[in-house]
This record gives structure tokens, C-alpha cells and sequence, in this order.
């Protein structure tokens, strides 16, 4: 991406159907792949392991051009499967689904439902739980 110019990220995303956000995109992406090389030697594994806690990891993931917390709890609730630090990860859609359907709203309660390598199956079913219209 950093070795892309802006008009080839451009037409890039172009390709695939982003017309709209295109331009914006392609500064962000440009700038984004630059601070992931260069702050973390193109490895997120790094961002990780140069992190704190959780709550560090997702605060440096903000860093990263147009990822803010909607951003960081999707890639926390896939992660947390190959990163366990960051296990279990429920945010409040999650909750709220697991509200929806009488389950525990406690992110160690529910992580115990299921075998760790299913909590980001969980998380993303309960998220599709919160935000069905169709029940309530």
C-alpha cells in the first residue's frame, strides 16, 4: 500500500465498488500502511506485544487512519481467538445481544458458553442478535 501511488490506490479501490470514499480512502490507506511499517515493522503482532494490556491495544489500533471504536471492537472480536490476551472480548452490541436472549452479560460468563477458539463466533452472533430489527 505504501509503495502504491495515490492514484493507483484510487483506482484500486475504484475496482472493487468504493467510488464513493475513494480518495479519502487512498490517503488513509497510504498513511496507514506507513505507520504499520514503520512503527511496527509491517507485523501487528508487534503493536500487541508492544502493548500493555487490551485496552492499549485498542487504543494504539485508533492511531491507525480511520479505525476508531467501532473499528477496534470488530478486530477485538475476531482476534481474540489467535490473540488470547485480548479474550474474552464482548462489547456492548455483544452484551446487548446476549441480553436479547437471557444470556450472561458478563464477558467471562459468556466466554465459558463455549471452547475459546468459538468466542469469536459468539461475539459476532450476539452482535447479529442485537442489531435483528425483527425480534425484540
Amino acid at each position: 500500500m505504501r509503495d502504491a501511488t495515490w492514484q493507483q490506490r484510487v483506482d484500486a479501490l475504484g475496482r472493487g465498488g468504493y467510488r464513493r470514499y475513494d480518495e479519502r480512502t487512498s490517503t488513509m490507506l497510504g498513511d496507514g500502511a506507513a505507520l504499520l511499517l514503520d512503527t511496527y515493522g509491517g507485523d501487528l503482532r508487534r503493536l500487541r506485544e508492544q502493548s500493555e494490556n487490551p485496552k492499549d491495544v485498542l487504543k494504539r489500533l485508533q492511531e491507525f487512519p480511520g479505525i476508531g471504536p467501532t473499528g477496534t471492537s470488530i478486530f477485538a472480536r475476531e482476534v481474540q481467538a489467535t490473540w488470547p490476551v485480548m479474550a474474552p472480548f464482548f462489547d456492548k452490541k455483544a452484551v446487548d445481544g446476549a441480553r436479547k436472549l437471557g444470556l450472561p452479560d458478563d464477558p467471562e460468563d459468556l466466554a465459558n458458553l463455549v471452547p475459546d477458539e468459538d468466542l469469536p463466533r459468539l461475539a459476532s452472533a450476539l452482535v447479529r442478535v442485537a442489531l435483528d430489527r425483527s425480534k425484540k
